[in-house]
Parts: structure tokens; C-alpha cells; sequence
């Protein structure tokens, strides 16, 4: 059965990313790299936790997450290098077929290493259509940002949450939950490493609870 999941980092008080976020501060001011410190300096200790968050046949991401860009494609253009590509340069991390939600059509993207960013424009529903039929009978992942991740949970769609728990706390930003209604999950594993603590959930009603 194709599993429907979500990694996401967070710091202790819930957020995702810090306030601000722009071309200069990607995950917010005052949390450009403090949320992700374990996976670049402790990659081998973290490394099975790394290599699950690109293991999937397909993934779905906010606007946000693809980049800083409002406002039709066309009119951010960086350094005169044509609309905005995404954060990852030429070889996202991606290895898959990426849908990014949109309030603006663009045509599909394609990068190396097997990466095609595809833009929907009517909602989480068909992003998710889409991302199922993409992945062939793999899971699908939603890696975010919190808005998409806060919308997939409210719709019951997030099979298996991932928390990559950092000991800060930022006080203010993309804070994961936010206006969320009751929901159930069990918790099915916890490992803890110096820089992260590593939590993983599954929606009760998947596993018959």
C-alpha cells in the first residue's frame, strides 16, 4: 500500500523555520542552518533518519519551500538566469518527481538526476492524485514547509509523521500544528543522537487504533 509521509525538523517550540524567510534567509531568520546542524555535522550518526527523507517515488512541496518567489514565475528572475529553479542549483536532492503547490501555472521543470518539478495549481487533493500515480506504487512524502504539512494533517492525509526534534527553541516563525483540529497518532519508534532527537508517529486509523 502506498504510504503517504512526512520528515520534517523542527525546533522545541514547534517551528519549522524561522520568521522572515527570503532569498537571504531561506529557512527564516535567526534559523538558516540551526534546525538541520545534525545533518551536516553528525551525518553519520543521523544517517539513517538522512537517507528515508529522499526515499520516496515522488514528493509534494509548498510554494514556499521551492523558493522565495510571489506573484507569477515569470517575474522573478535571479541574476538574469530566467524564473526561479528552485534552492538545490542544477541536481536537487530530489530524485524523483516533485509536485510543487501553486496559486500560478508553470510548465513542468526538469533537472538532472531524475528530478521534475510539476506545478499544481488546484490544491492539495490533486497534488496528491498527481504525486501517487508519479511515484508508481512507491510512497509519496510531503517535505513542506509547515503551511502544506499543516494542511495534509487537517485533511488526514499524512500516513507516517517523521519529527526531527532540534534543542532550540526560536520563539517565533513557521510554526508546525498551528490552528490544526484533534488528531490521533501512535508513536511507532524515538532515537536520540547530540544534536536531534529523531520521532516517528503513524495516524492511529492506519494502524487500526
Amino acid at each position: 500500500m502506498t504510504m503517504v509521509n512526512c520528515d520534517i525538523g523542527l525546533s522545541l517550540d514547534g517551528f519549522v523555520a524561522g520568521p522572515h524567510q527570503s532569498l537571504e534567509h531561506p529557512m527564516g531568520e535567526g534559523a538558516d542552518t540551526i534546525l538541520h546542524t545534525w545533518m551536516f555535522d553528525q551525518p553519520d550518526a543521523n544517517a539513517p533518519e538522512m537517507a528515508a527523507i529522499t526515499d520516496a517515488g515522488a514528493f509534494i512541496m509548498g510554494r514556499n519551500m521551492f523558493g522565495p518567489v510571489r506573484g507569477p514565475w515569470e517575474t522573478w528572475d535571479v541574476e538574469g538566469k530566467g524564473p526561479w529553479r528552485g534552492w538545490w542549483g542544477g541536481n536537487p536532492p530530489y530524485h524523483a518527481p516533485v509536485i510543487v503547490l501553486s496559486h500560478h501555472a508553470r510548465d513542468p521543470l526538469v533537472m538532472e538526476g531524475g528530478t521534475t518539478f510539476s506545478f499544481v495549481t488546484d490544491g492539495i487533493e490533486a497534488a496528491l492524485e498527481q504525486a501517487r500515480t508519479a511515484a508508481g506504487g512507491l510512497d509519496v512524502a510531503v517535505a513542506g514547509g509547515a503551511a502544506t504539512v499543516n494542511q495534509f494533517l487537517a485533511a488526514g492525509l499524512i500516513d507516517e509523521l517523521r519529527l526531527h526534534l532540534a534543542p532550540v527553541v526560536l520563539g517565533s516563525g513557521e510554526r508546525l500544528f498551528a490552528g490544526l483540529p484533534r488528531l490521533e497518532f501512535v508513536q511507532v519508534g524515538a532515537r536520540a543522537t547530540e544534536l536531534v532527537t529523531h520521532l516517528t508517529y503513524r495516524r492511529a486509523s492506519v494502524i487500526g487504533r
